[in-house]
């Protein structure tokens, strides 16, 4: 983890494209080295929060050095994120976590809530055939995105678009088939996931949002406890 230094990331654009969700893109060398699925951590500059807010890389631009995180603001840490404008600098650290790693095989992609963010450069960088499913409480966001790089199933809560009820609804409803089950969002969902991909005989990889402090695995606070080891 040594080649994973903090340095000082400058704002390129920011806009919001939902309530409460904000897309960034910042100038950073962590976008040389970035993969679908990692994170950075960023650094609020209020010296009294000393710790990150880890948020996943939603857009790499290796030509352009630039990375794009799409977050919702859900307190002091990311309403100040928020606010910042073009040119603004800001400390980061990444890029983080393990990735995914892209299998040659017929996918489904599965994003629910915030965990859709990180599935976007996944189904741009994922060269086979390939099926989003995006699960939603009512609004949509980044859903257009999506469908200019592929095809996408969609599932809402109140069935107000698409299916209605979980990701796994909407698969079934549409007759969603696949190899490889990549996906990211609360730990229901995916739990639920990793149950229907061991039902199906499916290979299933599974982004988990747990709260951390340190990010590089230092500190074993986001540990997470797995039926075998490795």
């Amino acid at each position: 983890m040594a080649d994973k230094k903090k340095e000082q990331a400058m704002v390129v654009s920011q806009e919001q494209i939902a309530d409460g969700i904000f897309s960034m893109w910042i100038h950073t060398e962590a976008a040389q080295s970035a993969r679908p699925g990692q994170f950075i951590s960023m650094y609020t500059k209020d010296a009294t929060k000393l710790l990150p807010r880890p948020i996943s890389i939603c857009g790499i631009n290796k030509e352009e050095g630039t990375l794009r995180v799409v977050y919702r603001v859900a307190g002091e840490g990311t309403k100040e994120f928020s606010e910042m404008k073009e040119g603004d600098t800001l400390e980061v650290m990444g890029p983080l976590g393990n990735g995914f790693a892209l299998k040659e095989e017929k996918a489904i992609i599965i994003g629910g809530g915030i965990g859709i963010p990180p599935m976007l450069e996944l189904a741009k960088q994922l060269n086979v055939e390939k099926t989003v499913v995006l699960g939603y409480r009512t609004s949509t966001f980044l859903k257009d995105e999506f469908e200019a790089v592929c095809d996408v199933k969609v599932a809402t809560e109140d069935g107000s678009q698409g299916a209605k009820g979980t990701v796994i609804d909407a698969i079934e409803k549409y007759g969603v088939e696949g190899k490889v089950i990549y996906a990211c969002g609360p730990m229901p969902m995916l739990k639920a996931l990793a149950v229907y991909a061991e039902e199906h005989g499916m290979e299933a990889q599974i982004s988990l949002e747990e709260r951390m402090a340190c990010g590089i695995g230092a500190c074993l606070g986001c540990i997470c406890k797995t039926k075998e080891k490795g």
